[in-house]
């Protein structure tokens, strides 16, 4: 994404600042992190993460509570069946392993278990930050990974999921994701 990407009535500092956020992004894998040479400091999450979903502003305070049961009430405790309070029909989707629509994206995640919805200090998923601009919220989490170069070990990085707001429903959704690699197909079998 890049700020010609916003139509010219948007392109405000802020999302400037936002876009430049997002983008600019965690150096890559390659570099002296990587290697060890320089320590890490851990992304760690919010103890309290639904204090982020608040804003004095009515229309900011109204989007991030769209978002936040988005991210507790559907992502985190599986509650999918109540994607359409919060999803609309139309639901435009960027993650390149999802389809648009609120029906394909609620089959996508119809395999999660249905937990119940955490208390505001309990949650699994780890909110380091929630902003809002206009009709865009973005959440940023913890993102463990294994290490790519020391067998065993994990580390923390900056995962982040931006939807728009439009008329009190998500509308569409951008997020970090690549295309996933297909399971390999079988050898077919030798005579």
């Amino acid at each position: 994404m890049s700020l010609p990407d916003f139509p010219k009535s948007r392109r405000t500092p802020a999302a400037a600042a936002l876009v430049l956020t997002l983008t600019v992004g965690v150096p890559a894998l390659g570099g002296a992190g990587a290697r060890g040479a320089a320590p890490q400091a851990p992304v760690t999450g919010a103890a309290d993460p639904e204090a982020l979903f608040t804003s004095p502003d009515p229309k900011l305070h109204a989007n991030k509570q769209v978002v936040l049961h988005i991210v507790r009430d559907l992502l985190e405790a599986g509650r999918w069946s109540d994607a359409p309070k919060y999803l609309t029909q139309r639901y435009i989707q960027h993650n390149p392993n999802v389809a648009s629509g609120l029906e394909p994206v609620m089959r996508f995640f119809s395999g999660m278990p249905e937990r119940p919805i955490p208390d505001r200090k309990s949650w699994r998923t780890k909110v380091v930050a929630v902003l809002a601009e206009g009709d865009l919220v973005v959440v940023a989490t913890v993102r463990t990974l294994p290490h790519p170069v020391r067998k065993g070990e994990t580390y923390t990085t900056t995962w982040f999921d931006m939807w728009r707001i439009k008329d009190g429903k998500a509308d569409e959704h951008w997020d970090g994701a690549t295309i996933t690699a297909a399971a390999p197909s079988p050898a077919p079998p030798t005579r």
